[in-house]
């Protein structure tokens, strides 16, 4: 079993919001976002895996597929089907969510870290 504390070791970027990978395997990954007030991620997608967020601290406004934003805080639990646009928009506060996805087909080994 491998454990990690979620909201510990923060990193947050002033340019732009940050993706750190805490975990990286053939079988799936698990991103820790973390975006500063205002910071946005523009819309994108996962063309091979659908994308659960769960969000652990602060306010954001979630866009999927119908591209309308709905605001979303602590413990909420957002599903984006594989291919689904989504986007990112934090308030006036640190927004920290958790994105995990499924394998990843095209995966470079040199990519894969269990380290978490």
């Amino acid at each position: 079993m491998k454990t990690t504390h979620l909201l510990e070791g923060l990193e947050f970027h002033d340019e732009h919001s940050y993706a750190q990978p805490l975990f990286v395997a053939s079988t799936g990954r698990v991103l820790r976002f973390t975006l500063r007030p205002g910071q946005s991620i523009r819309e994108h997608n996962a063309p091979n895996s659908p994308f659960f967020v769960v969000v652990l601290k602060g306010e954001g406004m979630f866009a999927g597929g119908d591209k309308k934003e709905q605001r979303f805080g602590p413990n909420s639990l957002l599903i984006f089907d594989p291919g689904e646009d989504h986007s990112v928009r934090a308030l006036d506060e640190e927004l920290i969510f958790v994105g995990f996805l499924h394998g990843v087909p095209d995966t470079r080994p040199g990519k894969i870290s269990g380290e978490v």
